[in-house]
């Protein structure tokens, strides 16, 4: 009775339901499809056919058809620990993986053995019955799933391979459901491609119309001239040192282009430390290529593992969900907790990345407790997946091996063959280093005092949100001695800080004599130019950061100040930071000059690293080593994850309507969180309690 059967994979409300044989049939081609076009192993074709047919396996069993046809709660027939199980039994332990999280996403080894023992053991009940209607269906012999398991050189990248068939597997899945169940949404995808030859010429026209004057732009050019001869090597991973203001961006995206051609690589993907320099970074690559070519993806993006999100037929909010686009610009977070994620909503752009070249924009921003796991995955990517790594910064911290360092890179190319020989260049050495009071600490009255001695625009940047507040809170009373006072934080919702941002670009466009108080999230790919900065101690890459946002164009007559001082009653934000700074202050306090030299930094980062920082607190190498997927997921996190999102719902007219639209809502959907994201504010548990009033959604 059971073989005369037609089994449904998915139902629907107006047409034909999908049959079960047509959607495993579907999954193995759009996964086998998308396997790099070499393979990673000889028979990746294979495994990942093996993986599409065996991924609803489960959905053989009579109580899932019946669940289909009379309705029931969601989830109450599983599935996915059938498919695992035979994957299991067929000796397939790594499609056992992907399998059995297709949906709750990737467990830890002992919850696969939980979920699978059963099947192993041949303890359950018409397991058999169910394996012939599967055979019998799809019209396959047990010789035909069977296939030798690869073999790795290493744990690790045998655990980043199970990653890599899991997005492949998660993304065909998802694909050919969406396809069922929708076909405009999913005709609204775009198949984009890396066009060098076009991107190349349009980059090329851009660079080309800006000015040359200036030893600056002499040097400017001179370096991406040089840059360039470097394109042909093969993949890897590749540095590019340059000083603040010697145009990195273009420059690296130039290096991508003919890399990737030279490479056959078929796409870019440049990686930003903070979501709030983003929409500066995507916007000067939208003039150059075009508005089609840039995705932008943020880690603020809410994304549903349930795939039954509101449909959203939006191209580029589509190609998030895989990366499947020539040119993404996205956050550290997304790019590194995608990578280090068991969630399939996270984990289905993995297999995008490979084949790639992605550029690393102020490196120096990663935090210490998790470099050895994060350059362990980004060696691992680079061999397995071909992805070639570009880490761009003018203060390149010390990733590569060495002694006392075996978990380095073993090799990283540089681009700029003398870059010692540009940092000390006269015209590079723009501002002038004071510390105030021999870092002895001073208090905020004496700060602000200090600073309004300033006779032109002035930015202060502190280690903490309370710090910068409370300056602001002291001269925001003081307006006559300024043209307009401003302050930035996270306390701020994104649009508001893009609002002051430009404000602030604006008047220093205009020369007017403003004063910023602002938290360190100005430091990195925030293209200010400041005449004054001043700096509380802080770790030596910060120090160096702040000092790029002071005549930075180098076209003040005089070099531009920079004031380090050490503030009483401070706090830092955690007790790494605090040693790296208290490190800073012993190496510079004597000679602030050192900031110059080129060596210094990567010997202050060395000296920390062997002293202060613990590069793997949370064990997350022992870990993956061990195919602890869900442990993995729950311990990588480069921002404190503790906190929850507060929407501000009256900033302003946009923010009050989508109120309107979603105060009544039980649930709300991923498009409503990516609508009120740029309205909402991260706070801790403590903060929330302190607000007098607040609706919960």
């Amino acid at each position: 009775m059971m073989r005369s059967m037609k089994y449904f994979a998915h139902t629907h409300p107006t047409k034909e339901w999908q049959t079960l044989k047509e959607h495993l049939e579907t999954v193995a081609e759009l996964s086998r499809g998308a396997a790099r076009k070499n393979g990673v192993v000889d028979n990746e074709e294979v495994l990942l056919g093996i993986a599409g047919l065996l991924h609803d396996f489960g959905k053989y069993q009579p109580n899932f058809q019946a669940y289909l046809k009379n309705g029931g709660k969601r989830g109450s027939v599983p599935h996915a620990s059938w498919g695992a199980g035979y994957a299991r039994v067929l000796g397939l332990n790594d499609l056992s993986f992907i399998i059995d999280g297709h949906h709750k996403g990737l467990p830890d080894l002992t919850d696969l053995q939980t979920d699978t023992d059963e099947f192993k053991n041949d303890e359950v009940e018409n397991f058999e019955a169910i394996k012939q209607a599967f055979l019998t269906d799809t019209g396959l012999t047990e010789e035909e799933l069977t296939v030798i398991p690869p073999k790795f050189p290493s744990l690790y990248e045998r655990e980043l391979y199970i990653r890599y068939l899991f997005s492949m597997l998660t993304d065909a899945d998802w694909l050919d459901t969406e396809a069922f169940m929708d076909r405009e949404k999913a005709n609204a995808r775009k198949n984009l491609s890396l066009d060098i030859q076009r991107m190349t010429d349009q980059l090329n026209r851009s660079l080309q119309s800006k000015s040359t004057e200036g030893e600056i732009n002499q040097l400017r050019n001179q370096s991406r001239e040089e840059v360039l001869k470097k394109t042909c090597c093969q993949g890897g991973f590749f540095s590019l040192n340059l000083p603040t203001g010697l145009g990195k961006t273009l420059t690296s995206v130039s290096w991508a282009l003919e890399h990737a051609r030279h490479n056959d690589l078929k796409r870019i993907i440049i990686v930003l430390p903070f979501i709030n320099i983003i929409d500066q970074t995507a916007q000067i690559l939208k003039e150059i290529f075009g508005e089609d070519t840039v995705l932008e993806h943020h880690s603020s993006l809410i994304e549903d593992d349930s795939g039954n999100d509101e449909w959203d037929y939006d191209y580029k909010k589509l190609a998030c969900e895989n990366w499947e686009h020539p040119l993404i610009v996205t956050t550290s977070v997304q790019f590194f907790e995608s990578l280090f994620s068991r969630k399939p909503s996270k984990a289905r752009k993995i297999h995008n990345i490979a084949d790639s070249v992605v550029i690393f924009d102020e490196i120096q921003t990663l935090n210490k407790e998790l470099v050895l796991p994060t350059l362990e995955m980004l060696k691992n990517v680079q061999r397995l997946l071909h992805t070639s790594f570009l880490f761009c910064t003018a203060t390149m911290p010390a990733f590569e091996r060495r002694e006392n360092f075996e978990y380095g890179i073993e090799k990283i190319t540089t681009l700029v063959d003398n870059p010692k020989a540009l940092f000390e260049r006269d015209c590079i050495k723009r501002v002038a280093y004071q510390i105030i009071d021999d870092f002895n600490e001073i208090t905020l009255e004496k700060l602000v005092a200090m600073v309004q001695l300033a006779h032109e625009a002035t930015l202060v940047i502190f280690n903490t949100k309370k710090d910068a507040r409370l300056f602001y809170e002291k001269v925001s009373n003081d307006e006559a001695c300024w043209d307009k006072i401003y302050h930035l934080s996270t306390f701020m919702c994104p649009a508001h800080r893009k609002q002051v941002i430009e404000a602030i670009r604006q008047d220093l466009k205009e020369k007017k004599k403003i004063l910023v108080s602002s938290t360190q999230l100005i430091e990195a790919g925030v293209d200010f130019d400041f005449p004054v900065v001043f700096r509380t101690l802080a770790p030596l890459e910060s120090i160096i950061q702040a000092a790029g946002r002071c005549n930075r164009e180098g076209t003040m007559a005089e070099k531009g100040n920079v004031f380090l001082f050490q503030l009483a009653d401070s706090r830092m934000p955690d007790k790494t930071y605090e040693a790296c700074a208290g490190h800073a202050r012993m190496l510079i306090q004597d000679n602030p000059d050192q900031l110059y030299h080129y060596e210094f930094f990567e010997e202050y980062y060395r000296q920390i690293i062997g002293l202060f920082v613990d590069l793997d607190k949370n064990q997350i190498n022992a870990a993956r080593s061990k195919f602890k997927f869900e442990t993995v997921s729950n311990s990588y996190h480069l921002i404190d994850q503790q906190t929850e999102a507060v929407f501000i719902k009256d900033f302003d007219e946009k923010s009050k309507s989508l109120y309107e639209a979603i105060r009544f809502k039980e649930f709300l959907s991923s498009r409503d969180y990516r609508n009120i994201q740029p309205y909402c504010v991260q706070l801790y548990a403590n903060a929330l309690g302190r607000l007098s009033s607040f609706h919960a959604i």
